[in-house]
């Protein structure tokens, strides 16, 4: 059985292929009832989402997908219920702009000295007015020929050891969380099987994670493989974390699961969106 609540998506204000109406409007093709777009350190779309949403009869949640800097690993935080308006939320997104900037030319550099021009100017016409990502390299590289996909292209250029590779210190696990919570927001670990940090450090992770104001582990996500959701499920049961669910759908040919198409939370989950009104009013 699927479950009609989406709580992770992007739109062109990051590295999404469809604006925020163009999103809204899928989802409500694919049967989502309760949407959350979480676009890259960017709120900027929230407000057009929202309107559309009301259009499509869809419960739209304010949400934010936070990098994060923990022990020289980079994670994501999706927050959800946050306030866009919030100073301290806008303030911290300005710098991390400035900071992606900058981040993307150092990318465009290391690709010009193996022999690829012009890739920050490509990104940047990919990416619009949106928040600039290694998805728009990525994107930019398939567009030349230089690989087949993007996986590909993170593979040959954008690990470590490759030419697009960038070591980049986001905000702490600390202060990502404590915007969240002062936004008014819930915070969520993002696709924990993406990090492959291993038993130990997964431990500490959400040891910490719990301890700093984290609320919820994703644990359905396009970006788990289905054996993944019951270890995730064990593990938010563990350390009192309630679970969420997200397709992270970026568009067509960027995304592992469809919209609409996320299966239920394992047996035992407390579901991010138990008190929710908007999930209430889907009984």
């Amino acid at each position: 059985m699927t479950v009609p609540i989406d709580l992770h998506c992007h739109s062109t204000m990051s590295d999404g292929l469809l604006t925020p109406e163009e999103l809204v409007a899928h989802a409500a093709s694919k049967g989502v009832r309760v949407l959350a777009l979480t676009d890259h350190d960017e709120v900027s779309g929230l407000a057009r989402a929202r309107a559309a949403a009301e259009q499509h009869g869809i419960h739209f949640i304010d949400g934010v997908e936070i990098s994060a800097t923990w022990k020289k690993r980079t994670l994501h935080i999706v927050g959800l219920r946050v306030n866009p308006e919030h100073p301290p939320l806008l303030e911290a997104f300005a710098k991390v702009r400035a900071g992606r900037d900058a981040r993307a030319r150092q990318i465009a550099e290391g690709l010009a000295r193996a022999g690829i021009d012009h890739a920050y100017e490509g990104a940047r016409a990919i990416s619009g007015n949106g928040v600039m990502t290694r998805s728009h390299f990525a994107q930019f590289l398939v567009q030349q020929g230089y690989a087949k996909n993007i996986k590909a292209v993170f593979k040959k250029f954008m690990v470590k050891g490759k030419p697009g590779y960038v070591n980049y210190e986001w905000m702490s696990l600390q202060e990502a969380l404590a915007l969240i919570k002062d936004s008014g927001g819930v915070a969520v670990l993002a696709h924990p099987g993406r990090y492959d940090l291993g038993f130990v450090n997964m431990h500490l992770l959400l040891n910490e994670f719990r301890d700093s104001g984290g609320v919820a582990l994703e644990v359905v996500t396009g970006s788990h493989q289905p054996p993944q959701y019951a270890q995730f499920a064990t593990l938010a049961h563990r350390f009192d974390l309630k679970a969420s669910q997200g397709s992270d759908y970026h568009g067509p040919g960027l995304s592992h699961m469809e919209m609409g198409r996320l299966p239920e939370l394992p047996p035992g989950c407390v579901p991010v969106w138990q008190d929710w009104p908007e999930a209430s009013q889907l009984q």
